[in-house]
């Protein structure tokens, strides 16, 4: 078992880059679109069925990004935030957390505060290279493409979640 993964109690997520694809598409009314991997939304979901806590801290301000943590049920959700750290801080606070216990996936220069501080860590593919080098996990797929999934079921499978998430939904066929 990875020691890092089998502490976590709050996985962290940055969005542009790693929830999604990176791309910004922005219509000429100024609708602005984000795409989402359903895959990833899937594990976060399942994972706060089991009680795996999820937050959300981005520097950019989207009412996307505030409705699909609504429908997965992440109640932090932090944007237009500058200081991811003093962020962290707040949240780690409120639920007596420490920072051996956060799981942090990030992939761009702006992450490495909180990567650096955060007790597991991942990136995308296709993250930077300063973030890739220093991570925990290192996904084989790019962010919005199911890099999330990949770093939540892993951290789910090494505290033995996963396995109970599978057995549910086999059960059902019974």
């Amino acid at each position: 078992m990875n020691r890092k993964a089998g502490k976590i109690k709050l996985i962290i997520l940055d969005v542009d880059g790693t929830l999604t694809d990176g791309g910004i598409e922005i219509e000429n009314g100024g609708v602005e679109t984000k795409t989402f991997n359903v895959k990833d939304g899937f594990a976060i979901a399942e994972g706060i069925k089991y009680d795996m806590k999820f937050a959300i801290i981005t520097g950019r301000m989207s009412q996307i990004v505030k409705k699909r943590a609504a429908e997965l049920g992440i109640d932090e959700v932090h944007q237009g935030v500058k200081n991811k750290i003093a962020k962290m801080d707040e949240i780690l606070h409120k639920y007596g957390i420490t920072y051996e216990e956060v799981a942090y996936m990030g992939d761009d220069i702006n992450d490495l505060p909180a990567i650096i501080k955060s007790g597991f860590t991942g990136a995308p593919s296709d993250a930077v290279q300063e973030v890739f080098n220093i991570v925990d996990f290192k996904s084989v797929n790019a962010g919005g493409k199911g890099a999330v999934r990949e770093f939540v079921e892993y951290i789910l499978r090494e505290q033995g979640i996963w396995d109970k998430i599978v057995e549910t939904y086999q059960d059902m066929s019974k």
